[in-house]
């Protein structure tokens, strides 16, 4: 079902609760996975995921539609990926290093990842990068977002977005090719 078609059922009260479910069906997935290579634990990409659809749907009704519905959801999840990330530091008073060194431990229990040494090494070295750096190039690598895309997503210009995302090509290949951890 296309988005227009999903906004005007969820406008009618009769059609809401369909329209939304079709909703979440449609980028549930998306949004897990875009929260997740965030946050690295499967608990915590859950919660968060349910806390971006539990926004979706109070603010539905103020969508504006002066962007994608996708990239609204986006950069819900977005904000609260980075959000997460933040009142964890403060929660427990963590430098960034410390927050890093707890992902990439998930990461490093992460089964999933079992022996596949390639693809944990590159996500060690994405968990190094700052936050919105790692966050721009998840979008760039992992999601194939356009910039112009990943502008309404970020609220940043896409030259500072592709400036951001040429200094995390560099120091995730400055990590991997430094050697054993």
């Amino acid at each position: 079902m296309e988005d227009q078609e999903i906004l005007v059922k969820f406008q009618d009260p009769a059609t809401r609760n369909v329209a939304f479910n079709q909703l979440v069906r449609k980028y549930q997935s998306k949004v897990y996975w875009h929260v997740r290579k965030m946050v690295v634990s499967h608990d915590d990409a859950d919660d968060l995921t349910q806390d971006v659809f539990v926004k979706v749907w109070n603010h539905l009704d103020n969508f504006r539609q002066d962007a994608s519905l996708y990239t609204w959801i986006y950069r819900i999840a977005t904000n609260e990926c980075l959000s997460w990330l933040q009142s964890k530091r403060r929660r427990f008073f963590l430098p960034l290093n410390d927050v890093g060194a707890e992902l990439t431990a998930k990461l490093e229990a992460d089964e999933s990842l079992a022996g596949d040494e390639v693809e944990l090494k590159l996500q060690k070295a994405i968990l190094r990068l700052p936050d919105k750096q790692r966050l721009v190039f998840n979008l760039r690598y992992y999601d194939d977002m356009p910039y112009e895309q990943m502008a309404e997503v970020t609220g940043t210009s896409v030259g500072a977005l592709k400036a951001s995302y040429h200094h995390a090509v560099k120091k995730i290949e400055q990590y991997i090719n430094a050697g054993p951890d």
